[in-house]
């Protein structure tokens, strides 16, 4: 029987595709303990984020608020200090709470609420990633997505990813083993975020090897030349420099291989956790959620990455296995955004005041109602694009708009490919009427384009500056206590082994 108030695990992955969890793991996936995991979770099949790229997605996550009123616009842009995130409710509530892996804050508070990390982050928390929008088109070669990680694709056996997620999993698991120990009778909150199967698409070969015959190595939906893109795909190719790429049946085929390789390599990682949890008598007690930041289009369309509304960027997968949510598929379209009030509700923390700035739902209430009281939304201002973008994904309709380009409809129950823009059919006039009344109340783009431009130039001020002379990283540098670990001379040695020792007695 569960403890009042549980514990949380949660297991966050990067830029994992939620087209391949219909209902859990594709049955093509070799991913045993997903899928172990799916069978006792409840399975939110239409899951979106709040924004198809790390920092900004990952911001929302936490907070439950959109990039809007994060300002964490782009991967670049500072996550503020006096925004509320879960680690910060639970934690007010009495939570012990940590982070092990990859969260990409910007700026020089890195833990917004946690009360340790574990170890360091993937990638820099300095604004040196800010795009501009006064030079729409412009490439930054030294860290914009180019297709060298689908040219490059196939096997490694140590790559900076891998040395990365490895650290992250082998010190979460050291975490758990000494929260079994006792030492601490608050419930803790311990989220582990990995920055796998996001590219480069490279993975070890015994991961790899398990995909040589895999069905879905290459993609359902052909490549679109770029003259039949819309605007923003074309852009997001150009942004990519796809047109100095020759990309080959056999580079899209290695690259997925890859791709599916490194989702088994995690189902490892996280069969390790669940494992920890279970053979530590915690595994009763503890709320397990699962979560991408956002998908990766692995070459549907001929677009790569994400930084898009289509369902194989933004949409991800979420599954929670926990008491008051019954197992089984959901189908309501639910948000990232969601993962806030839902935390809250399970651990009995009332968001108070907090709630009028949240944009999530608890996954609960809409379990209760049937349907998420509001319209899913997604927001997008980074690199790829010259004017903020927005989504609205209400039933089977899912709606896009940047004052840039044309608006877009599409029905996803009729066309899940998205092939058929019906944004200029005169039969659906009334269904984008109602987009554009909900568009028009939910967002005020010019303002919202004027904001963003200010942030980046505020920031391309500031990083040039701090980058002149004496340079401060924000990087986080973990702390490690060394003369507090194992056995030192201030302890009893007798006192030390019994109480690092997990059962007692036995």
């Amino acid at each position: 029987m569960m403890k009042s108030r549980p514990n949380f695990l949660i297991v966050m992955v990067d830029q994992l595709n939620g087209t391949l969890f219909p209902d859990g793991p594709a049955s093509f996936l070799h991913a045993p303990n997903l899928k172990a995991l799916a069978a006792r979770s409840a399975r939110f099949v239409n899951a979106y984020t709040a924004s198809p790229l790390c920092a900004p997605a990952r911001a929302s996550f936490m907070s439950g608020q959109l990039p809007s009123k994060t300002r964490v616009y782009d991967n670049a842009a500072e996550f503020a200090s006096d925004v509320p995130t879960f680690a910060h409710y639970l934690r007010r509530a009495g939570y012990r709470t940590a982070l092990s892996g990859k969260m990409h804050f910007v700026g020089p508070d890195q833990l917004h609420g946690f009360e340790e990390r574990l170890t360091t982050d993937v990638y820099p928390a300095d604004f040196g990633w800010t795009p501009d929008y006064r030079r729409p088109g412009e490439r930054i070669d030294w860290w914009y997505h180019n297709l060298g990680s689908v040219t490059g694709a196939g096997v490694a056996e140590i790559t900076n990813q891998m040395e990365y997620d490895d650290e992250v999993a082998h010190l979460a698991g050291a975490k758990l083993y000494d929260l079994s120990r006792g030492h601490d009778d608050r419930p803790f909150c311990l989220t582990v975020s990995f920055t796998h199967p996001h590219d480069p698409y490279v993975a070890r070969r015994r991961y790899f090897d398990l995909y040589r015959n895999s069905p879905a190595l290459l993609p359902a939906v052909e490549r679109i030349e770029f003259a039949d893109q819309d605007p923003h795909s074309q852009r997001l190719m150009m942004a990519s420099n796809d047109h100095e790429y020759k990309i080959t049946d056999e580079m899209i085929a290695r690259s997925r291989q890859a791709y599916f390789a490194n989702i088994s390599y995690v189902d490892d990682k996280v069969g390790d956790l669940i494992d920890i949890l279970d053979r530590t008598r915690m595994l009763e007690d503890t709320i397990i959620l699962f979560v991408s930041d956002h998908g990766d289009m692995l070459g549907e369309r001929g677009l790569w990455f994400k930084m898009n509304f289509f369902e194989g960027s933004a949409r991800v997968p979420l599954m929670v296995a926990a008491l008051g949510l019954p197992p089984g598929p959901y189908m309501q379209p639910v948000s990232t955004l969601d993962v806030l009030p839902t935390l809250a509700e399970l651990a009995g923390v009332d968001l108070g005041e907090g709630a009028e700035w949240i944009d999530g739902n608890s996954l609960l209430d809409t379990a209760r109602r049937g349907e998420r009281a509001r319209p899913v939304p997604m927001e997008y201002a980074a690199e790829g694009t010259i004017a903020p973008m927005i989504a609205i994904r209400r039933g089977r309709w899912k709606f896009t708009r940047c004052a840039a380009d044309p608006d877009q409809l599409f029905d996803l129950e009729a066309d899940p490919a998205e092939l058929h823009d019906l944004a200029g059919d005169a039969a659906h006039r009334e269904v984008l009427a109602s987009f554009d009344a909900e568009a028009r109340a939910l967002w005020d783009l010019k303002r919202y384009d004027r904001e963003v431009r200010q942030s980046q130039a505020r920031r391309l001020v500031t990083y040039d500056a701090l980058r002149n002379g004496a340079y401060y990283p924000w990087d986080y540098q973990p702390l490690q206590k060394a003369s507090e670990r194992y056995m030192r001379n201030h302890m009893d040695l007798n006192i030390l082994e019994d109480a690092q020792r997990f059962p007692r007695g036995e």
